[in-house]
Order: C-alpha cells, then structure tokens, then sequence
C-alpha cells in the first residue's frame, strides 16, 4: 500500500465542493482580538461556523424496521482512499474532513500558545535519552533506546553480556523518513542469532509488510511478504518461518510457511480459518520444543501443535473447538506437560495438566481448583517455580507457588496499583521480572527473588524536571449502582485538593472486551493533576476487573450495565463532593467512545465536557457489514444484529441512532482517516448528525488526524500534540488556562 499523500488529496478536493457547505470565516470581533494578542473563550468563538454536512438519505431496512441515514456516503472503500486521483466522492468526504479539522483548529485558536506550551511541558517530563531493561534471550541482551531530538525507537542487542559492543538491529528513525506514518510489527530472530524478521506498517491499519534482515552482515534478503499481522515464528531449522495474514476485512485466517530464499508466491498454505468469528495465530512455545497454531473467538479457542524441530510435518489438534459449551482454554508447555489455563466447568478459570501425547480433556486434571472470588489470568512456568496472575477486588495479585515447598503472594506495600510478570524466557532461575505501577508510582521494573522475596529495583520511570510522590495522593471508592452492585472507582488528585463539590475532575472509563483498566501512572496526566484535576477510572461492567462475571454482565443483551454504571460512578463523585456535575468530565476511547456517545445521551446534564476517542457509534449499521473489519468477529460481544433481539437491544443504545434534540455538553472527538478498527466515518457521521439535531450552544469540535489509524501518530513525541489538544479543550473548559501577560 501507498502511503497517504495529504498535499494531493487536499488539492484535488478544491474541485469537489458540490456536496459540502462549509464556512472559514471568522467574525470581525475574532478577528480584532486576534490582532490585539488578547485569547478569547471557547464561548466567544461560537461565532465561527461549522461545517454543515449535506444530507443524502439512505434508508436500510431489517426486520420490518427502516433507518434512515444522511450521512452514509461519508463512507469509503480501502481502493476509493488509496486512488492517487480522488473520486468526487472521496474528495467530498476529503473535504468535510479537512473542513472539521480548520473549525476545530478555529475553535481553539485562543488555545494555541498554551497546546504548544502544554506540548512543552508534556515531552519535557520524558527522558530523550531513555533506555528499556535489558533482557536476555538465547545468549543476547536486547535493548529498546532512544536517542535525544529522535521520535523512534533504535532495536540494539548485546552478546552474552552488557559491557560487549553494541549490535542496532533497526534504527526506526532512519526506516520511518520516507513516510508520514511508520511503525515496527513483532521482531523475532532465528535461533541462531543470524537473521532477524520483522513487519513494517507504513499506512496505520495494522497490515505489515514482512522483511528479513541478516544480522551478520546488515544486508537485507530479497524475500518480502505483503499483508501479514506483522510477526513472524521460526522454526528450529532457522530457516522456516510461519505467518498470519488478513482478509480484506482485516480478519487473521490464514497461516502461511515460507522458506527463506524462495518467492512468497510459493509460500505453502498450513491453516485456513474458514470460520469467519475465529482469527487465527502462530507461536513458539517458551520450551522452544513446539509451535502453536490457534484458532479464537470470544467464546471458544482452538490449538494445534508441531514439534519445531520437524516444520514440514502436520499440526496435531490440541482439544477441538467447542462453542456450544463455549470452551475457552489456552495452553503452555514444561518438560513433558501441558499446562491448560481453561474456564471448563469454571467461569473464573482453573489450571489443568496433561501429558505430551494425551492432550484430550479426558486426559486434563486439576492444579489449581476455581474460586468464585478470584479470576486466574495467566501463568508463568520455571524449573522450580509456578506463578500465577490472579484477580481479586479488581487488582492482581502474583503468586508464587513453588513445586515444592510453601507458596506465598508477592507483597507490593500498595493497596490499589497495578502489578504484572514482564519478559521471563529462562525456565531455571528463582527471579521473577515484574513490572509495577500505581496512580501515584512511576512505571518501574523489578527482579524479585522467589525464594528470597528480595526486590531488586532495575529502573524506575524517571519524570524529568522531579516528581514528588508524596504531593499526590490516591483512593480507592466504590459506587452503588441502581442495580445494587458495588463499582470500584480509582481516584488520584493532587494534595490540596478541596472537596468541596467545586473541582474539576475526568473520568475515565472503557469497559468492554474483559478487558480491565488497571490503575497506572502517567507522566502526562501531571498536566491535569497540577492544575487542579482529579482524574478516576470507572472499573465498570464489561472488564473484568471483578472477575468474568462482570464482563458477563456488561456485554450482549447486558451491554447497558457498562453505560448505567458509567454514570453511577459520576454520580457517586458529585454526592461525596469531590466535583459537580458543572465540573465532571468523561474521557473514553474506541469501545470507551461508545460508552462516550451511550452516556451523553443518556445523561446529557452530567457532564460540563466529554472527549471522545476513535468512537465506535454507529454500532447497529456497522454490525450489521461484515465487510467492515473486525465486525465478525465481535458478534460474541456486542450480539449479530441480523438476530431481531439484537438488533432491539442494540438500537435502543448505539449512539448514532439515538441522537436527541438535547443540549449536550461540550465535546472534543477525534479520529484517524486510517483507522482499522472504528473507521473515520463513524465520527464524522456522528459529528455531523449531533450538529444538526442538538440544541444549545455548547461546542462540538472534530480532529481527524489525516496520516494515523486507530492508534494515532506513531512518533514518540509526536502523538502528544493531540494530548495536548484534548487537555487544552477540557482545561479552557474549567477555566484553567492561563492568561498571558
């Protein structure tokens, strides 16, 4: 694929105005103020108009029920955005788009001196010169470093140990200075040491372009494969590498063999994941003994295996898939067993064993039993040592179970933080990597000896200009819901903060996939804390923070529990006074921009101001594509609206189709024109529907960010510009800006 060219798109679309009406003017007073220096308020800036977007209706019809939408020709195809010479239609969208981006640029002109200030002081706390811990694998020492002034990553190992010569591997720095996007997929490197792969993206759609390079001698080989996940799998051959590719909805479903020195084009098919819910994936086990083929939906996985010494032999089933009884099971390999994390009769997850050649469930016994009050979410296997993740009251807790001998927890002297093994490839050492966070600690990487329960501090995350833990303070509350149930709500301010009812505060929230927003520290938040912010994560239904049972009651037809308990939340910080509803904000991304897009309009009068990310809003139109990426697959989470139950269901929710008439509070949200996995057009139909039907003069204000997809800008800089524009949105809103001298 091509990267985007933003200059000549931009050009063409002076020839396309037909459908968009759009005004760049500002009044006569913006103008004189701007001559003058003098900022102005958002409030004042009402006088520049927003674009308008044409209405074109289309009608869809399903189960007897017919939807209307003005909007649906914003959508593009992949060829329609990659033509080097627009279609009008593209150029229409083309225009609106870069007409959205010069109102919110015009809205927020009075800002601009602080966003770049703000800017300033966001990447002045990150340290130019930063290092990652090394870690050892198979002899080497690898290393991820930045260089001062540079926006990438450089990928460097060292042999045997760390006083030895220096080996870069990529300088992302120098590959990314030919595209306006760049990123590094999965490196691997053969056993050997001799030959490194690695995926490129160079568009933001998470499709990578698979190279090789010799590491003994710098050359790049000729063998170049297109479309794949980005990671390749080695067999022990050293020459054999197995990979994934996606379908044209961006689906993984098929596993490929390629031989080095020979054209892709020869590459041997080894899986076809037919089923369009289930992607597929390839790895090697850390024993290094097997490569795993795995088939996943939401509600059941798969696994066949090899031995890594024979890779032109056949892939052996593991357990088959099973979604009537919704199987879930994942699997890892010690000497001769297999260890089977598995929620088979345990909705929480209990670990299994077998041996080698009898991987049946027949052949499965109990290590670890289910609890109801824990939820088991991973493992790491040593010579000696069994550790395990496990979730309890929405925090995790890391145990270590020796194979012989007394278990104990690891005691992290915190009550509410975030605590995970990190990079762990050797089987015979007591020392555990672990990664550690809280709201008020830095990102910090431990050892820990299992034996000794000594830590070993290899680095904390240095905050340049200093950081001062004791000046901020964070809690832990909890908020009953309508339905009775207790949400734990994490909290961090700075020391001073008054409870008073009058303080600004942002909360923050997700809830879906299972997927748990732990309690983290972030450099850049400071921004917020400082001048006055408090900041919450809601841990809603629809993570798993409380164990599977809550994302269980936060998806299908419970799907509205995530959004009730969102505002619950809210509501519970206004009646202990730690804000008002003239000072609460909401913040959330992706499947969070949903929950973004659920609670304004369900509660429009909560919330002074809302920032919505890469929002997934039209959730019944894009549900209903299954040529849109991703949407098969999410049928086990959001339910297949071609069903009449769901479509209901889903309907009385999905933000687009349920835009009010109302005054809805101040919103920022953004986009990206690439994105793969809520695609730009969910947005900008949003935006503009919102702009037509809501009252009030609160504003609304859409950034597309022209180069980037789901993810934003790549650089490691670079993407706080728009941090810095969303915290000088929700900043002017509270009053928190200051004026210049």
């Amino acid at each position: 694929m091509k990267p985007f060219k933003s200059n000549s798109f931009r050009n063409a679309t002076l020839l396309f105005l037909v459908l968009i009406i759009f005004s760049n003017c500002t009044s006569d007073t913006t103008e004189s103020q701007t001559k003058n220096s003098k900022l102005v308020t958002m409030s004042q800036m009402q006088k520049v108009k927003p674009p308008v977007a044409t209405k074109v209706p289309h009608e869809m019809t399903i189960h007897g029920d017919t939807r209307v939408d003005d909007y649906y020709w914003m959508k593009l195809s992949d060829e329609q955005k990659e033509a080097e010479t627009p279609d009008s239609q593209t150029a229409n969208v083309l225009s609106f788009l870069n007409a959205e981006n010069d109102y919110t640029k015009k809205m927020l002109s009075h800002t601009e001196k602080f966003q770049k200030d703000l800017f300033d002081e966001i990447v002045g706390r990150i340290k130019k010169d930063d290092a990652s811990v090394p870690y050892k694998n198979n002899g080497y020492y690898y290393i991820t470093r930045y260089e001062e002034g540079k926006e990438h990553p450089i990928y460097a190992r060292k042999k045997e140990n760390l006083e030895a010569k220096e080996e870069i591997i990529l300088d992302e720095n120098v590959l990314a200075e030919p595209f306006d996007y760049y990123r590094i997929g999965g490196q691997s490197v053969s056993l050997d040491n001799k030959i490194l792969a690695y995926g490129e993206d160079t568009l933001s759609r998470r499709i990578y372009t698979l190279k090789f390079k010799n590491l003994e001698t710098g050359e790049m080989l000729p063998d170049v494969i297109e479309n794949t996940t980005g990671g390749a799998v080695w067999a022990n051959d050293n020459k054999t590498v197995f990979y994934t590719q996606k379908d044209d909805a961006l689906r993984s479903y098929k596993i490929f063999k390629h031989k080095l020195g020979t054209p892709s084009s020869q590459d041997q098919l080894v899986f076809h994941e037919k089923d369009e819910i289930y992607g597929c994936f390839i790895y090697k086990t850390k024993s290094k003994k097997y490569l795993v083929l795995g088939s996943y939906a939401t509600l059941t996985q798969e696994y066949k295996y090899l031995d890594a010494n024979t890779p032109d032999g056949e892939f052996k089933i593991f357990e088959p898939r099973n979604r009537d009884m919704k199987l879930e099971y994942g699997i890892s390999h010690y000497n001769d067993k297999w260890y089977i994390r598995t929620n088979l009769d345990a909705q929480n997850f209990r670990l299994m064993e077998c041996p080698e050649g009898k991987t049946s469930r027949d052949n499965w016994t109990e290590v670890i039993p289910h609890r109801k009050d824990v939820l088991l979410e991973g493992m790491d296997i040593f010579e000696d040592y069994l550790v395990l993740s496990e979730r309890k009251n929405g925090i995790t807790n890391l145990r270590i179970r020796p194979w012989k001998g007394d278990e104990h927890y690891i005691n992290f002297g915190e009550d509410v933080y975030s605590a995970y093994t990190s990079t762990n490839l050797d089987f015979d050492t007591e020392v555990l990597r672990v990664g550690y966070t809280s709201l008020t600690t830095p990102n910090s990487v431990f050892d820990y000896n299992m034996k000794s329960k000594d830590f070993k501090l290899l680095k904390e995350q240095e905050i340049v200009g200093g950081y001062d833990k004791s000046q901020y303070k964070s809690e832990r509350l909890y908020a009953t819901t309508k339905d009775g149930v207790k949400v734990p709500i994490s909290i961090v301010y700075k020391k001073g903060y008054e409870k008073d009812g009058k303080q600004p505060l942002l909360l923050y929230g997700y809830g879906s996939y299972g997927a748990s927003m732990d309690p983290y520290f972030s450099s850049v938040r400071l921004s917020l804390l400082d001048r006055g912010f408090a900041f919450a994560i809601a841990h809603i239904r629809g993570g798993e923070e409380m164990g599977r049972q809550w994302y269980e009651n936060g998806k299908l037809l419970n799907k509205k529990n995530t959004f009730t308990d969102f505002i619950d939340c809210g509501e519970h910080l206004i009646s202990k006074n730690y804000t008002s509803s003239d000072n609460l904000y909401a913040m959330g991304g992706s499947a969070g921009g949903l929950l973004m897009g659920a609670i304004i309009n369900m509660r429009p009068d909560l919330w002074k101001g809302v920032v919505a990310g890469v929002p997934f809003v039209d959730v019944v139109t894009t549900m209903l594509d299954e040529t849109i990426p991703l949407t098969t697959g999410e049928f086990d989470e959001w339910g297949n609206p071609k069903d009449k139950e769901y479509y209901d269901y889903i309907k009385t929710y999905s933000p687009y189709d349920n835009v009010a008439a109302v005054d809805y509070p101040a919103m920022l949200v953004t986009t990206g024109y690439h994105d793969s996995q809520v695609q730009y057009w969910e947005p900008a139909k949003w935006v503009a529907k919102l702009r037509d039907v809501k009252t009030g003069d609160n504003p609304l204000i859409m950034h597309c960010n022209m180069s980037a997809g789901h993810g934003g800008s790549a650089g490691r800089f670079e993407r706080h510009k728009e941090t810095a524009m969303e915290y000088a949105f929700l900043l002017d809103l509270a009053g928190k800006i200051e004026m210049p001298n």
